[in-house]
C-alpha cells in the first residue's frame, strides 16, 4: 500500500496510509492555551477531525480562534442545544434564527404553549442539561446513512422542516451528526466532542432567548450580554411576515418554487420594501421643519444605495425635493488614508472621510450658501472638485450615503434636530431548517461577490480577500452606532438566494483548492445547494436585487 504525503502548518511531512482520520495526525499539545482543535482544513477545504484522508494534502488545524474553526464552534453549539430541546421539551417548537452580537436568538415555545416568554427555570434546565452534556464528554459522530433511511427517520421524529429540504434534492447518502440517539443534518463540520464547547451562556430575551457566545478574538471568555433591541425589532416582524406567507425555511421557499407560486412571492416581497420605504418617507416628511439631512449608513452590501434612491422617490411623493450626497466623494485619498495593523489601507475607518471638508458643507449648506461637492476617482484614488454645485432651499433635503452615517462625528457640526438617521441592514428570516440558520452576513457576501464581478471587474477571490478586511471595518465603525438610527430598514428579500445562485455559483467555481480562500467558496457552494433557482425576470427593475444583478432602472 502506497502511502499519503501529509504537510502540516508547521512544515513537517507525515506519511500515512489511505483512510487515516485527520484527527489522529495532531498534536493536541500545539493547539493555542486552551484552545483544543475542532476540526481541520485539508487542501483548504474544512473537514471534520475524522475525516479521512485519501490524498497527498496539506493539513492546518483549527481551533475557536480561526473564523473557520469559530464557526465549527458556533455550529456545534447550536446542535447541542438542538439535543436538549429535544431531550428536555420533545414537543416544543424551536429554531435557532439570527445571530445577535456574538451569540445566536432562538425562538422557543412549549407544547401546548401560548406564545409567551420561556420561563426562567426552562431556560436555566436547558442550560443544566447542556453543561452536564459537556461535562460528560460524549462524541459526536458524522454518518452517512440511505436517503431513504434519512426520509424515514425524520419523518418519525416530526422533523417536518428537513423533509421539505430534503423534497428537492436526491443524494444517495445522507450525511447527520449523530449524539446519543439525537440526529441532524450536516450542514458542516462539528467538534468531535461535546466536552469542548464549554464557553456559552443561555440568556432570556423576550419572547426567546439567545445562545450568548465568546467572541472569536476571546473565545474563552462570555462577554457582558449587550441588549440590541433594534435588530431583534427587526428580525421579529420579518419573521412574522414570513409565518404568515408560509415561506420561511429553503425548503418552503423550494416548494414555492417548484409549485410555480414565486412570482406572486416576489411581488408580495417587493410590496413589503415598497410600504416600509413609505412608511419612512411620512415620517420624514412629518419632520419636515427641522429635518435637513437624512443619513444612510449600514453594511456592505445592505443596498443603501438602491434604498436612497427609492427614499427620494417617495420623498417627492410628499413634496420634498431630495438630493444625494456620498460620503465616499469625501474619501481623504491614499496619502492620507489611515491604515491598518497590517499597514494596509483602511477604507472603512472613519478618518479615510475628510470629516472638516465634510463638515464644513452641511454647515454652509444649512446658512443657505452654495457648495461645491468633491468627486472622487476611484480609479486614481483621488479626489477633486466635481461639476455639480449645490444649494438647499426650504423643501430641499440632503440624503447622505455612506457607511458611517449613525456615527455622531461623521456630521457632528450640523445641530441635531436637523438629522435624521437610518440604518439599512439586509436580514433574512428565512433558516435552512429549524436548527440552521441562513448566515445574514453570507446573504451580503453573495450580493457583493455578483456586484463585483459585474461592475467592478473584480473575481470572486479578489472579493474573499477583501471581505475579512470589510467585516472588521463593519464591527468597529458601523454595529455600535445601530442604537442611534431613528429608522431601520431591512433590505433582505427572502427569494433572493433562489435569483443570485446562478449568478454566483459559477464565480465561486472559479477559487481552485490551492488558494486559500477557497474553504470560503467552498463553505458558500454548499450552501447553495439547498436552493432550487429561479429566473430573475419577475425581480422588479426598481428591486434593491437589481443593484448587483443588474437589470435597475436607476443609475449607479
Amino acid at each position: 500500500m502506497s502511502l499519503l504525503r501529509v504537510t502540516l502548518a508547521d512544515g513537517r511531512v507525515v506519511e500515512c496510509p489511505p483512510g487515516t482520520e485527520v484527527g489522529s495526525l495532531a498534536d493536541p499539545s500545539a493547539a493555542p492555551k486552551d484552545l483544543p482543535y475542532l476540526g481541520a482544513l485539508v487542501n483548504n477545504d474544512v473537514s471534520s477531525l475524522s475525516y479521512p484522508l485519501s490524498v497527498n494534502c496539506a493539513v492546518r488545524f483549527l481551533s475557536a480562534d480561526d473564523s473557520h474553526g469559530w464557526r465549527i464552534y458556533r455550529r456545534s453549539l447550536s446542535f447541542l442545544l438542538a439535543k436538549a430541546v429535544r431531550e428536555l421539551c420533545p414537543g416544543a417548537s424551536f429554531s435557532v434564527d439570527h445571530s445577535l452580537g456574538p451569540g445566536l436568538y432562538c425562538s422557543f415555545s412549549a407544547q401546548g404553549g401560548n406564545g409567551a416568554c420561556i420561563a426562567a427555570e426552562e431556560l436555566a434546565a436547558l442550560e443544566a442539561h447542556m453543561r452536564r452534556d459537556v461535562a460528560r464528554d460524549v462524541p459526536i459522530e458524522r454518518r452517512k446513512i440511505a436517503f431513504s433511511e434519512a426520509i424515514r427517520l425524520f419523518r418519525e421524529s416530526g422533523q417536518t422542516e428537513k423533509l421539505y429540504l430534503l423534497r428537492y434534492r436526491n443524494p444517495p447518502r445522507v450525511v447527520l451528526h449523530w449524539c446519543e440517539g439525537f440526529t441532524d443534518l450536516a450542514h458542516g463540520p462539528l467538534a468531535p466532542r461535546t466536552g469542548v464547547l464549554r464557553h456559552f451562556r443561555l440568556v432570556r430575551y423576550a419572547p426567546g432567548f439567545v445562545l450568548h457566545l465568546p467572541e472569536r478574538s476571546d473565545p474563552t471568555r462570555v462577554p457582558p450580554f449587550e441588549d440590541q433591541p433594534h435588530l431583534l425589532q427587526i428580525f421579529q416582524e420579518h419573521k412574522e411576515w414570513g409565518r404568515i406567507l408560509g415561506v420561511n425555511t429553503a425548503g418552503r421557499l423550494n416548494e414555492a418554487i417548484a409549485e410555480g407560486r414565486i412570482e406572486d412571492f416576489i411581488m408580495t416581497a417587493e410590496a413589503l420594501h415598497e410600504k416600509k420605504l413609505a412608511r419612512i418617507a411620512d415620517d420624514i416628511a412629518g419632520r419636515r421643519e427641522r429635518v435637513r439631512f437624512i443619513l444612510v449608513a449600514g453594511p456592505s452590501s445592505a443596498g443603501k444605495t438602491t434604498f436612497s434612491k427609492r427614499l427620494s422617490t417617495q420623498l417627492r411623493v410628499n413634496g420634498l425635493r431630495p438630493v444625494t450626497i456620498s460620503t465616499d466623494d469625501y474619501f481623504v485619498g491614499e496619502s492620507r488614508n489611515p491604515v491598518d495593523e497590517h499597514g494596509q489601507p483602511d477604507y472603512e475607518h472613519l478618518e479615510a472621510v475628510d470629516l472638516e471638508l465634510f463638515n464644513r458643507h452641511l454647515v454652509e449648506l444649512l446658512e443657505g450658501r452654495e457648495v461645491a461637492l468633491p468627486r472622487f476617482e476611484f480609479a486614481s484614488k483621488s479626489r477633486g472638485e466635481g461639476a455639480r454645485r449645490l444649494r438647499i432651499g426650504p423643501e430641499t433635503i440632503v440624503i447622505v450615503e455612506g457607511i458611517h452615517g449613525l456615527n455622531p462625528e461623521l456630521a457632528r457640526m450640523a445641530p441635531e434636530e436637523s438629522k435624521f438617521r437610518i440604518y439599512v441592514s439586509a436580514l433574512t428570516q428565512l433558516s435552512v431548517d429549524a436548527n440552521n440558520r441562513i448566515s445574514t452576513t453570507d446573504n451580503r457576501l453573495m450580493r457583493r461577490i455578483v456586484r463585483d464581478h459585474k461592475y467592478r471587474r473584480y473575481s470572486a477571490l479578489d472579493t474573499l480577500r477583501r471581505w475579512p478586511s470589510v467585516r472588521r471595518g463593519e464591527k468597529r465603525w458601523i454595529f455600535p452606532y445601530q442604537r442611534f438610527a431613528d429608522a431601520t430598514f431591512n433590505s433582505a428579500l427572502d427569494y433572493e438566494l433562489a435569483v443570485l445562485k446562478p449568478f454566483v455559483e459559477p464565480l465561486l467555481m472559479e477559487v481552485k483548492p490551492d488558494q486559500p480562500e477557497y474553504a470560503e467558496a467552498r463553505r458558500l457552494t454548499e450552501f447553495l445547494l439547498n436552493f432550487l433557482t429561479t429566473s430573475d425576470r419577475p425581480v422588479p427593475h426598481t428591486s434593491i436585487l437589481r443593484e448587483y444583478i443588474g437589470g435597475s432602472m436607476f443609475r449607479y
